[in-house]
């Protein structure tokens, strides 16, 4: 049996990570400590210019049912030939894992980094919050979804217009194992580029 996640060392970690799936959590996710530590972790990436181009919106408790009811009528806008059942996997979208956070990605503009630049170190924030979450034995899964992508659900969320979610992630504790999906060759992937 392949083992997911091991510890043991920094690359053992990077050879065997795996989320755990959103759909399979249960509680409990992150304590505040261990929230804390994850976001200690997650801002220690490369950021050209020092712009910190990013930030967090945090949903647990009693918010990630009061952001359903917001999901749930946006969705219903959406697609009004839709029935309850998928009118209630719009509200049960946060109710997955204890614990949900979005990772907002909020570029500089008119400056002289590159805002692609600036929503990479976003992605490498979404990153990092991975691996700190998997190192503390949290399940953890990096997701996007259509919330992601819709205006009106973005600025209840109080986003900028600049701004963009890079990603949701959903903490929790995994309620079935983990499976390995099919793996690139990395070998395949790789050109060596030679002068013409």
């Amino acid at each position: 049996m392949q083992q997911f996640n091991d510890t043991s060392s920094i690359l053992a970690l990077l050879k065997t990570r795996k989320s755990a799936s959103a759909k399979a959590m249960v509680a409990p996710g992150p304590t505040p400590e261990q929230l804390s530590e994850i976001l200690s972790c997650a801002v220690r990436v490369p950021d050209h210019g020092k712009l910190a181009p990013w930030r967090f919106i945090l949903w647990e408790g009693d918010a990630r049912q009061s952001f359903g009811d917001v999901m749930k009528a946006r969705w219903q806008v959406l697609h009004p030939e839709h029935g309850e059942q998928t009118l209630g996997s719009a509200y049960g979208l946060f109710l997955r894992a204890p614990t949900v956070l979005g990772v907002v990605s909020a570029p500089h503009d008119n400056h002289k980094i590159p805002v692609w630049e600036q929503q990479l170190s976003a992605a490498a924030v979404c990153m990092n919050i991975l691996y700190a979450a998997t190192a503390l034995g949290l399940g953890c899964q990096w997701n996007t979804d259509w919330v992601v992508y819709d205006a009106e659900i973005a600025r209840a969320m109080g986003l900028a217009p600049n701004e963009r979610l890079a990603g949701l992630m959903y903490f929790g504790t995994p309620a079935a194992p983990l499976e390995e999906r099919p793996r690139p060759d990395p070998a395949a992937l790789l050109t060596r580029w030679q002068p013409s």
